[in-house]
């Protein structure tokens, strides 16, 4: 039987840029769980959501494999990367654009508005 983190380890290697959140991307359950899904939409970024909200497994299991206990949560390239806020500050101030690049993410050159 596959475990929970088993199944986290796999969601995250198999997909470059992943969302875990509350919901999905066009009907989000919570409102940072929007806005996350909504600056990676601005930023012209592919990703795949987890909706939490259809397994209580993923919901509590994401907490513990990442040490952080707030849902929305992003990982690009298996890495960890933070929250809603940490999202928010990063596209704010330009360093998202920046983190996606080192990595190798395809996204939209444009500006934050």
């Amino acid at each position: 039987m596959t475990s929970t983190r088993d199944t986290l380890q796999k969601i995250i290697a198999e997909n470059s840029v992943v969302l875990f959140m509350k919901g999905t991307p066009e009907m989000p359950m919570c409102g940072f769980s929007s806005v996350a899904a909504e600056i990676l939409r601005r930023s012209g970024v592919a990703f795949h959501d987890v909706d939490v909200l259809k397994s209580q497994d993923i919901r509590e299991g994401i907490k513990v494999f990442s040490d952080w206990p707030t849902i929305p949560q992003l990982y690009i390239k298996g890495e960890f990367v933070g929250g809603c806020d940490i999202l928010k500050e990063m596209y704010q101030s330009g360093e998202l654009r920046s983190f996606l690049k080192e990595k190798g993410i395809a996204f939209e050159e444009a500006a934050p508005s």
